[in-house]
């Protein structure tokens, strides 16, 4: 039987009997107190984060831009369909007017006849003559209708004649020649 060296195989052993190797020495290389170390955390934590706080603040500021320049925006946004509500409602109702009533235009003028320069100058004779006449007279005197009254009436130029209500009674117009001022 052989014997066999256990040293060799035994793998229990301490690294140093197995090797030359050495340790390190557990001997201080700096000596520090606990409030110089806790300064040197707390800067190196500021250099760490210091960055991070500067992009910070930037990206805050523009939010805050962004936010009122959000906040112009809605207000002009606001007005314009505030403006453009108003201008459709505009043109709704001259839309409305165009469509519901397109006799109410004014017709064309029409070349007086011979009838009514003969009756308008009737009327500036009587008024010459008799001075201030209710509409009613001038029918009667002119044998028209009311209707027809009321048509040559349109027709005088009223730079020339005034027409107001009889004073005391509302009920009846009067007809009169404008005072003439000459130099």
């Amino acid at each position: 039987m052989k014997v066999v060296d256990t040293t060799q195989i035994n793998s229990f052993a301490p690294i140093a009997a197995q090797t030359n190797f050495v340790q390190p020495s557990e001997e201080a290389v700096f000596i520090l107190t606990s409030g110089q170390l806790q300064d040197l955390i707390t800067q190196a934590i500021q250099k760490a984060i210091q960055p991070l706080q500067d992009e910070f603040m930037e990206l805050r500021a523009t939010v805050a831009r962004q936010e009122e320049k959000i906040a112009a925006l809605e207000t002009t946004e606001v007005k314009d369909v505030d403006r453009i509500c108003l201008d459709i409602a505009y043109d709704r109702q001259r839309l409305a007017k165009l469509e519901s009533s397109p006799s109410t235009t004014a017709p064309p003028a029409q070349p007086r006849g011979e009838k009514t320069i003969a009756r308008i100058a009737k009327i500036d004779e009587v008024l010459k003559s008799r001075g201030a006449t209710t509409l009613k007279e001038m029918g009667r005197i002119l044998k028209i209708s009311s209707k027809e009254m009321n048509r040559l009436l349109a027709k005088l130029d009223m730079r020339r004649y005034e027409l107001h209500y009889r004073p005391g009674d509302n009920r009846e117009k009067v007809l009169r020649l404008k005072v003439q001022i000459r130099p």
